[in-house]
Protein backbone atom coordinates (compact mmCIF):
# COMPACT_ATOMS: atom_id res chain seq x y z
CA UNK A 1 0.00 0.00 0.00
CA UNK A 2 1.19 3.82 -0.81
CA UNK A 3 0.57 5.22 2.30
CA UNK A 4 3.15 2.02 4.11
CA UNK A 5 6.07 1.79 1.56
CA UNK A 6 6.16 5.93 1.69
CA UNK A 7 5.10 7.36 5.42
CA UNK A 8 5.45 10.90 6.30
CA UNK A 9 8.98 11.01 6.94
CA UNK A 10 9.62 9.34 3.71
CA UNK A 11 9.03 11.00 0.56
CA UNK A 12 8.70 9.38 -2.78
CA UNK A 13 11.09 11.09 -5.38
CA UNK A 14 8.67 11.20 -8.58
CA UNK A 15 10.30 8.50 -10.30
CA UNK A 16 9.08 6.11 -7.23
CA UNK A 17 5.64 7.35 -8.00
CA UNK A 18 5.99 6.76 -11.98
CA UNK A 19 7.14 2.84 -10.73
CA UNK A 20 4.32 2.61 -8.27
CA UNK A 21 1.77 3.29 -10.89
CA UNK A 22 3.13 2.01 -13.99
CA UNK A 23 0.55 3.50 -16.32
CA UNK A 24 0.79 5.39 -19.89
CA UNK A 25 -2.37 7.28 -18.22
CA UNK A 26 -0.54 8.41 -15.36
CA UNK A 27 2.60 10.07 -17.53
CA UNK A 28 -0.02 11.08 -20.39
CA UNK A 29 -1.65 13.71 -17.32
CA UNK A 30 1.41 14.51 -15.78
CA UNK A 31 2.95 15.72 -19.17
CA UNK A 32 -0.67 17.46 -20.73
CA UNK A 33 -0.77 19.39 -17.32
CA UNK A 34 2.87 20.60 -17.64
CA UNK A 35 3.19 21.57 -20.88
CA UNK A 36 -0.08 22.81 -21.53
CA UNK A 37 -0.45 25.06 -18.03
CA UNK A 38 3.32 25.82 -17.73
CA UNK A 39 3.08 24.26 -14.31
CA UNK A 40 5.33 21.82 -11.67
CA UNK A 41 4.05 19.03 -9.66
CA UNK A 42 4.03 19.52 -5.69
CA UNK A 43 4.55 16.73 -3.31
CA UNK A 44 2.69 17.54 -0.32
CA UNK A 45 1.49 14.80 1.95
CA UNK A 46 -1.97 14.58 3.55
CA UNK A 47 -2.79 12.95 6.76
CA UNK A 48 -6.49 13.09 5.52
CA UNK A 49 -8.37 9.63 6.63
CA UNK A 50 -10.16 10.03 3.16
CA UNK A 51 -7.08 9.39 1.45
CA UNK A 52 -3.51 9.54 3.82
CA UNK A 53 0.20 9.67 2.14
CA UNK A 54 1.67 11.62 -0.45
CA UNK A 55 -0.21 13.15 -3.24
CA UNK A 56 0.93 15.56 -6.07
CA UNK A 57 -0.48 18.69 -6.79
CA UNK A 58 -1.23 20.59 -9.80
CA UNK A 59 -1.69 24.48 -8.88
CA UNK A 60 -2.04 27.60 -11.70
CA UNK A 61 -1.86 31.25 -10.33
CA UNK A 62 -2.44 29.38 -6.44
CA UNK A 63 -5.93 27.86 -7.76
CA UNK A 64 -5.74 24.56 -7.78
CA UNK A 65 -6.23 22.16 -10.58
CA UNK A 66 -6.50 18.45 -9.68
CA UNK A 67 -4.96 16.56 -6.96
CA UNK A 68 -3.30 13.46 -7.89
CA UNK A 69 -2.82 10.29 -5.47
CA UNK A 70 -0.70 7.15 -6.60
CA UNK A 71 -2.42 3.63 -6.39
CA UNK A 72 -1.14 0.26 -7.33
CA UNK A 73 -1.57 0.47 -11.11
CA UNK A 74 -3.65 3.35 -11.38
CA UNK A 75 -4.22 6.88 -10.02
CA UNK A 76 -7.22 9.22 -8.51
CA UNK A 77 -7.63 12.28 -9.98
CA UNK A 78 -9.54 14.87 -7.20
CA UNK A 79 -10.91 17.57 -9.25
CA UNK A 80 -13.17 20.33 -7.53
CA UNK A 81 -15.96 21.25 -9.64
CA UNK A 82 -16.37 24.38 -7.85
CA UNK A 83 -20.22 26.42 -7.74
CA UNK A 84 -18.94 28.89 -10.47
CA UNK A 85 -18.07 26.51 -13.25
CA UNK A 86 -21.26 24.01 -11.90
CA UNK A 87 -23.13 24.94 -14.82
CA UNK A 88 -20.62 24.99 -17.41
CA UNK A 89 -20.06 21.16 -15.78
CA UNK A 90 -22.49 19.75 -15.96
CA UNK A 91 -23.10 21.13 -19.92
CA UNK A 92 -20.23 18.58 -20.60
CA UNK A 93 -21.03 15.61 -18.50
CA UNK A 94 -23.61 13.86 -20.72
CA UNK A 95 -20.86 13.54 -23.17
CA UNK A 96 -18.56 11.84 -20.27
CA UNK A 97 -18.15 8.06 -19.89
CA UNK A 98 -20.49 6.60 -17.90
CA UNK A 99 -18.48 6.50 -15.25
CA UNK A 100 -17.92 9.72 -15.44
CA UNK A 101 -21.66 10.80 -15.29
CA UNK A 102 -22.42 8.31 -12.41
CA UNK A 103 -19.66 9.54 -10.28
CA UNK A 104 -20.88 13.14 -10.91
CA UNK A 105 -24.60 13.01 -10.07
CA UNK A 106 -24.07 10.68 -6.43
CA UNK A 107 -21.48 13.11 -5.84
CA UNK A 108 -22.79 15.01 -2.98
CA UNK A 109 -22.05 18.86 -3.38
CA UNK A 110 -20.68 21.08 -0.30
CA UNK A 111 -20.61 24.52 -0.25
CA UNK A 112 -17.31 24.29 -2.41
CA UNK A 113 -18.90 22.50 -5.26
CA UNK A 114 -18.71 18.89 -5.93
CA UNK A 115 -15.37 17.00 -5.28
CA UNK A 116 -14.93 14.24 -7.86
CA UNK A 117 -12.19 11.10 -6.30
CA UNK A 118 -11.80 9.79 -10.42
CA UNK A 119 -10.26 6.37 -10.83
CA UNK A 120 -8.44 6.71 -13.85
CA UNK A 121 -7.46 2.90 -15.08
CA UNK A 122 -9.01 3.79 -18.74
CA UNK A 123 -8.17 5.98 -21.68
CA UNK A 124 -11.16 7.41 -21.86
CA UNK A 125 -11.58 8.13 -18.47
CA UNK A 126 -8.88 10.15 -18.48
CA UNK A 127 -9.95 11.57 -22.08
CA UNK A 128 -12.77 12.90 -19.54
CA UNK A 129 -10.46 14.19 -16.82
CA UNK A 130 -8.75 16.77 -19.32
CA UNK A 131 -12.18 17.86 -20.21
CA UNK A 132 -13.12 18.89 -16.74
CA UNK A 133 -9.29 20.35 -16.01
CA UNK A 134 -9.84 22.42 -19.03
CA UNK A 135 -13.18 23.78 -18.13
CA UNK A 136 -11.63 24.82 -14.91
CA UNK A 137 -9.08 25.95 -16.20
CA UNK A 138 -10.83 28.40 -18.85
CA UNK A 139 -13.78 29.37 -16.58
CA UNK A 140 -11.13 30.15 -13.47
CA UNK A 141 -9.82 32.80 -16.14
CA UNK A 142 -12.11 34.98 -16.42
Amino acid sequence: MWNELYNQNNQPTMQNINDFIHSKLWKELCSFIEDTYVVNPKLEYSKCSMQKGWNIKYKKNSKSICTLYPMDGYFIALIVIGNKIQLDTELVIPTCSTYIQQLYSKTPASSYGKWLMIEVRKRDVLKDVLKLIEIKLSLQSK
